[in-house]
């Protein structure tokens, strides 16, 4: 089992982590262009035993991290990676027992779930209660802990790391997004609730990297506030014009549908430069909105029936069809899925060449 620790600007906290895991497993540092007021530090991490990549800017925990599997898919081919944080919220015990937790014929990743209790700094909380909360709602999964630093992943799941888009904070959620939609099996095992400081060591911007984070799911409640607009629009329109209730929802939800499709292909389900195939995407997007489209002449007529309002009808309608569009169309409608092991070698190669040639100075004790 290898620790691999993505560090920005760390105090001494990390070669004291270092120093406690005792050589239990080997240590990968990524050093993500600290800068050279830090050199000291990861120089003492070197000399307790450990192995440090250097980024000569600094380019996010996402790509830190990719630094380090595609370091570890070369020089530990086979070998399960737990990642730990270097501002000591990750005693040496929970990382041992994270790491414990794995093994070649168990689940696909162990989280290491904090539960919150004790003194935990107000935004820490709150920010952690509402990704849990919205991550079950796109995914209708619960987690304890969806921010957790703390995870293990078997030596199979190392191709697929690499492939899952993202660079900085927002590429762990993106991992649990895409595991959870691939229905991956993802367990969690507690550890204690560690801030240091009112966590004041962190490097996490509230407003800019939450945003980050969320930017799937803002996206396609943008998406789907457009295609809203034009469904309804539409529909009154058509209603005021023929009167005709079904024919005027058939026809708003062919206009709103294209758009929304277009929308969410090129912009809210992209993977970084890659887009989902046009025609098999352009065919389950058009299943799923003949099933929806069903389920919301059904709903629509029932709701108008009580309400005697078409617009609450229509409204309480698209709030009800939201939550399982998204999941069905994130998991299924623009979905490249590839399962790790269908991934050839030369994938890990030229992600591992990729993140050398992109500024990467890899520094092997």
């Amino acid at each position: 089992m290898i620790v691999l620790i993505p560090s920005y600007e760390p105090d001494q906290r990390l070669p004291q982590l270092v120093a406690d895991l005792g050589g239990a497993s080997p240590v990968v540092i990524v050093d993500d262009g600290s800068g050279p007021d830090y050199a000291a530090i990861f120089a003492e991490c070197e000399r307790r035993g450990a192995t440090v990549l250097r980024h000569q800017v600094n380019r996010g925990k996402g790509a830190a991290l990719k630094t380090g599997f595609a370091y570890l898919a070369q020089v530990f081919p086979g070998e399960p990676v737990v990642c730990a944080d270097s501002d000591g919220q990750h005693s040496p015990v929970d990382i041992l027992r994270v790491a414990a937790a794995l093994d070649d014929s168990g689940p696909d990743m162990v989280l290491g779930a904090r539960l919150f209790t004790g003194r935990v700094p107000l935004r820490s909380k709150v920010g952690n209660g509402i990704t849990r909360q919205l991550f079950a709602l796109a995914t209708r999964r619960k987690l304890i802990d969806t921010q957790t630093g703390l995870r293990a992943y078997p030596a199979r799941l190392i191709p697929w790391l690499l492939e899952v888009p993202g660079d900085r904070f927002e590429y762990e959620l993106q991992l649990l997004l895409r595991a959870t939609a691939e229905d991956q099996d993802i367990r969690e095992v507690e550890i204690a609730t560690i801030y240091l400081d009112e966590n004041a060591s962190s490097h996490f911007r509230p407003l800019h990297d939450s945003a980050l984070i969320y930017r799937q799911l803002i996206s396609f409640v943008g998406s789907s506030l457009l295609a809203f607009v034009l469904d309804t629009s539409v529909l009154f329109a058509g209603v005021a014009l023929t009167g005709n209730v079904t024919g005027s929802a058939i026809a708003a939800r062919v206009v709103s549908g294209g758009s929304n499709y277009a929308v969410n292909r090129w912009w809210v389900f992209r993977n970084g430069s890659a887009k989902a195939p046009l025609l098999p995407s352009l065919l389950r997007y058009a299943a799923l909105a003949a099933s929806i489209l069903v389920a919301n002449i059904l709903l629509l007529h029932a709701l108008l029936a009580a309400t005697g309002s078409l617009l609450v009808a229509k409204v309480v309608t698209e709030g009800t069809l939201f939550a399982a569009s998204f999941l069905i169309q994130r998991a299924v409608v623009y979905s490249c899925k590839k399962r790790a092991g269908s991934l050839h070698d030369d994938r890990i190669g030229a992600s591992f060449r990729e993140s050398v040639d992109a500024s990467a100075d890899l520094t092997a004790k």
